[in-house]
Formats: structure tokens, C-alpha cells, sequence
């Protein structure tokens, strides 16, 4: 999926590719999807012909309705009893988005479905809620209902009567707004929600326990309800109460923070914020649990770079170009140099490399905490076998084979002396898609002696851990080869896979540098609000100079000058 049209793709324990939607409901709810939870149209016309090829219907017509329909009903049915929340047992709920507008011709087929699946489900165990906006018109912010009252009767011409109405609006539902929404969509007005804008999305949670939507649903639902008093129309007051003490806190919180960490994040697809959601969520969760508000600076990779020869010719006869660039370029570098930190996250192609290779140099040399995701802990090994391994035989500089053309164009699969990261040898190397090394797996932290300096995967990981388990997407990996001497030069590979040969993580040792670490996996996708990723907080307490003060560290200053 290209990150300027989809946002990231975000990957579950499973290996499953889905869209960033699946990432916000494992981050708020704390759960842990599989690749079964994303339910496309692709999914589920290629099951319909599948089975249609085995001879499931007989010979007989296929159609949109019966088989496409049945089919996505029996998909919701046997999805929903997977458990997602570590428990044993099927959920009590399961959620189903229906995402796009009603009436868009892409999402027909699953309105059809659930129409008909309503019909399948006793009263209390089918709730259907719909989401609207309420736009806020004029000087005075008149909130407008019509929008809503229109959605509301395309959704009931298709055989579907909302219970609730969630409306999105700039300002809190009126009392006014909430009795005439209720009235013309015929729902109550108590189950008129309204989610208005609030200082920081944290606050979401809390405005709909402040609507009591979880004693409403519990009623709809007749959950945690006694047999005598299910189908009553009145909520009973022995439902459990949603604590949300500690969330509450930590939103309140955010809106007072007084310091500032500025991270710097070095990307290929910074156009688009959604290409890096979890990446800029991961280090949000840091930051508060530090006590500090977030500041992104974005940097373009490509903007780091020097102009090429080709750039300078083509400037020689525009002026305006060269001065758009170079102010870019300063730009850019101005802004490296005024972060606290450095992320360096993945992704694809030779697009911006050198940048982001001159970038892990700056942070290197300079001191400044850095943290490479994937590609980004690809690039740093490049930089530090560039600066410190002898030339390679074959005269080019120490690069990866994703962007050695020659390499990609050979039919052979020859790793070249030049090569610092090379294609994995059990990935396909001309099918691309979904051929990568893909899901949860076991990274072996390195065991290490008494009297060594402790590694920072120990200090932020846990000294108590001998493995860690994180999400992986790559075809690539540092050259299994060139490792001992990367090792002898000073360059510490502390985590590697099960079988030892596929290097994890990259750092160097503190007494060097106060924070430089790489992870070959994606440690964005498991963080979350209140429970941060382990390299990501390390990254924030690093920042803003509180890494030692958190971890109870006391680290001798170095008898000699570090190497860097």
C-alpha cells in the first residue's frame, strides 16, 4: 500500500498487512487483532470463489446476494469469537466498523449484509450505531441537524434503524440539537452522543463515560443484566463501573505539561503524518509517560542531502530552483541540529537514503540520541561500516543491495563486498507482496557478563530478560558477514533471531554515546497509552536528559576519548 494514498501499514502478531484503523483500535482498547479482524472486499469475493472452483454451491448461479452476503456474515460470526485480550474465551462484544459514507457503492454489499444479519440476532444482542457529523454554521455556530436527518433516512431506506447517533461537531451537542435529532431520526435523546472537540484525543473516552454510554450499551446489550429485567427499558443500577481514574489523570495531565521535547523525525513520506501513525503515537505515549508535551519536527530526508550533479546543471539555468533547495537544505539540517532527539523510521526504495545516512553520521558524531526503526538501523550500520571497515574490494562504498541497481537487475543472487545489508535469502526476490518477513517474533538479547557495561536493550527492556518479542516487516538484513568486523570496530549487535545469524538490534555502548540504538522490528506497533515501547521511551528520557536519573543508572565518565 503506498504510504501517500493509505497512511502506514500497520501489522499484527499474526503477520496480517492492514490499514492504520486496526492500529488505533489495538492502541485504545489494548487488544491484539488478527489478519481475520481486517475484513475486505477482496477477502471476501476471493473465498466466494474459491468456493465456487471446490463445487461448495453445486453449480448454481453465484450471486451478490445470497452467497457475497452469507459469506460476510459467516466471516463476522467466526471472527468474533477469537479472543483478542489474552483471556480464554470467546469476547462479550464484538465491534464492527463499517467504515465509508452511506449510500457509497463500495460499502453497499456490507450494508445488505448487515441488514440481513440483524435478523439472525435476538433484540438485545444486535446494537447499531451511526456516526455523523454535526457541522456548526455562521458567526454564532448555529449546529445544523439536516446532514444528519438525510444520512439517517438513506440508512433507514436500506433496511437499518440506528439506536445510537454518535455526531462528530465543533462544539458540544445543544440539549435543543440532541431532542431534534431525536425526534426526526427516532432514536431517544439520551442516545444522542456527542463527541465535540476537545484539547487531546484522550479526552474522547471520558466524554462518552461522561454521556454513560457504557451503562447504555450495557442495557441495550443486556449485559451484566438478571434475567428478570432484561427487555426493560429502564438501566439497572448493578452494572460495573468503567474506572477510568488512571486514564482520566493521564489526559488532564496532558494539557499542563510545561516541557517541550522536540524529536526530529527523518522519513521518505513526511508529506503525509498518517505514513508514520504509529510512530508518532509510540513516541506521544513516551513523552507522557516523561511528563513532557511533543513536538514533531519533520524532516524530508532528501532535503539533507548535497545537490547532485544533475541537480546543479538543471539550477544553473533556474536560480529560483537552487534557491528553493538551498533553503530547504538549511532548513532542514537547522532543525536536526535543534532536536533533541532523532527518529529515523522505515521504509522503501533509495529515495532521500543518503540523507538519512548523513543524518545517523550527525547524531553519531555529535552525540545526539538516535533511534533507527528498520531501515533506519540499516542505514546507521552503512554509515558506521563507511566510516570505520576498510573500502570494500569492488572500489563503492559500503550501501545496501535494495538500492545497488546492478544487484536488483542480475538474475544471480550474488552478495557483493560492498554489501552491508542484503536481501534476505528465504524471501522471494521478484514477488513483492506479502513475501516479507512478517509478524511477531522472538528477538535473543545478548547474554552478557558481571563486569560488562550494561547493554541499553538490558537497561530499557528489563536486566531480568533474555528475550523480547516485537512486530517485524522487512525483506533486508545487516550482512551476517560483515558483523565481526563491525563488532571489532566498536558496533554492538546485543539482539539476534533464534537461529543467531540475523542481526535485531544495534547499538553503541554508553560510555560512547548516551543514546544511539537500531532495531530491525517495529516496536511502534505494540506501544501504548500508558504501557510506551521500551526504545521509544528510552529515546524521550534520553531527550530531555532523564534516562540515567529513570533507570538508576551510574555511569563512570569515560577514562579515554570515545571513538565516534
Amino acid at each position: 500500500m503506498s504510504p501517500f494514498e493509505h497512511g502506514e501499514t500497520f501489522v499484527l502478531d499474526d503477520g496480517g498487512e492492514t490499514d492504520l484503523d486496526l492500529g488505533n483500535y489495538e492502541r485504545f482498547l489494548d487488544l491484539n487483532l488478527t489478519r481475520d479482524h481486517n475484513i475486505t472486499t477482496g477477502k471476501i469475493y476471493a473465498s466466494v470463489i474459491a468456493k465456487e472452483r471446490r463445487g461448495d454451491y453445486l453449480g448454481k448461479t453465484v450471486q451478490v446476494v445470497p452467497h457475497v452476503t452469507d459469506e460476510i456474515q459467516a466471516w463476522i460470526e467466526r471472527v468474533a469469537l477469537i479472543p483478542t485480550d489474552g483471556k480464554d474465551g470467546p469476547p462479550d462484544v464484538c465491534l464492527i466498523e463499517l467504515g465509508g459514507t452511506v449510500g457509497d457503492i463500495e460499502s453497499s454489499v456490507f450494508l445488505e449484509a448487515i441488514r440481513q444479519f440483524q435478523f439472525n440476532c435476538a433484540k438485545n444482542e444486535f446494537c447499531l450505531v451511526h456516526v455523523s457529523l454535526v457541522p456548526c454554521l455562521g458567526s454564532v455556530g448555529e449546529q445544523k441537524t439536516k446532514p444528519t436527518q438525510h444520512g439517517i433516512k438513506e440508512l433507514r431506506g436500506l433496511g437499518l434503524s440506528p439506536d445510537f447517533l454518535v455526531c462528530r461537531s465543533a462544539t458540544e451537542l445543544l440539549a435543543s440539537t440532541r431532542e431534534k435529532l431525536g425526534i426526526f431520526c427516532q432514536v431517544p435523546a439520551s442516545h444522542v452522543i456527542s463527541v465535540h472537540d476537545v484539547s487531546n484525543i484522550y479526552h474522547v473516552p471520558l466524554i462518552l463515560h461522561d454521556q454513560n454510554i457504557d451503562q447504555l450499551l450495557f442495557a441495550k446489550l443486556d449485559i451484566f443484566t438478571p434475567k428478570h429485567q432484561q427487555n426493560s427499558h429502564k438501566i439497572p443500577n448493578n452494572f460495573p463501573i468503567c474506572d477510568l481514574t488512571k486514564w482520566r489523570a493521564m489526559a488532564q495531565a496532558i494539557d499542563s505539561f510545561d516541557q517541550v521535547v522536540t524529536i526530529a523525525l527523518v522519513g521518505k513520506y513526511t508529506g503525509l503524518a498518517d505514513s508514520y501513525l504509529s510512530v508518532l503515537k509510540a513516541l506521544k505515549h513516551s513523552a507522557i509517560e516523561a511528563g513532557c508535551a511533543l513536538d514533531i519536527a519533520w524532516i524530508e530526508s532528501s532535503d539533507l542531502e548535497p545537490p547532485t550533479q544533475a541537480q546543479n546543471e538543471l539550477d544553473r539555468e533556474n536560480q529560483n530552483d537552487t534557491e528553493t533547495r538551498s533553503q530547504s537544505r538549511k532548513h532542514a539540517w537547522d532543525l536536526l541540529e535543534k532536536a533533541h532527539g532523532v527518529v529515523v523510521p522505515g521504509g522503501f526504495g533509495s529515495r532521500g537514503i543518503e540523507g538519512m545516512i548523513a543524518c545517523a553520521k550527525f547524531c553519531r558524531t555529535r552525540r545526539k540520541p538516535y533511534l533507527g526503526i528498520c531501515l533506519g538501523m540499516q542505514l546507521a550500520v552503512i554509515e558506521f561500516a563507511r566510516a570505520f571497515l576498510p573500502s570494500p574490494s569492488s572500489g563503492k562504498s559500503y550501501t545496501s543491495a535494495e538500492f545497488d541497481d546492478d544487484y536488483n537487475q542480475a538474475k544471480d543472487s550474488i552478495v557483493k563486498p560492498h554489501h552491508a545489508v542484503v536481501f534476505m535469502p528465504e524471501i522471494d526476490k521478484h514477488h513483492m507482496g506479502g513475501t516479507m518477513r512478517l509478524g511477531a517474533r522472538d528477538t535473543l538479547l545478548v547474554s552478557q557478563s558481571p563486569k560488562d557495561e550494561p547493554s541499553l536493550a538490558a537497561i530499557i527492556y528489563g536486566q531480568d530478560k533474555d528475550r523480547v518479542t516485537e512486530r517485524h516487516r522487512h525483506r533486508y538484513e545487516v550482512n551476517p558477514q560483515l558483523v565481526p568486523q563491525l563488532e571489532n570496530a566498536g558496533l554492538r549487535f546485543i539482539g539476534k533471531d533464534e537461529s543467531g545469524s540475523r542481526m535485531e538490534i544495534i547499538e553503541l555502548p554508553r560510555s560512547v554515546h548516551p543514546y544511539f540504538f537500531g532495531v530491525q522490528y517495529h516496536p511502534e506497533f505494540l506501544s501504548r497509552p500508558q504501557k510506551p515501547s521500551p526504545p521509544f521511551f528510552g529515546l524521550i528520557l534520553a531527550a530531555i536528559g532523564r534516562f540515567d536519573r529513570y533507570y538508576k543508572i551510574n555511569l563512570a565518565p569515560p577514562t579515554k576519548k570515545p571513538r565516534i
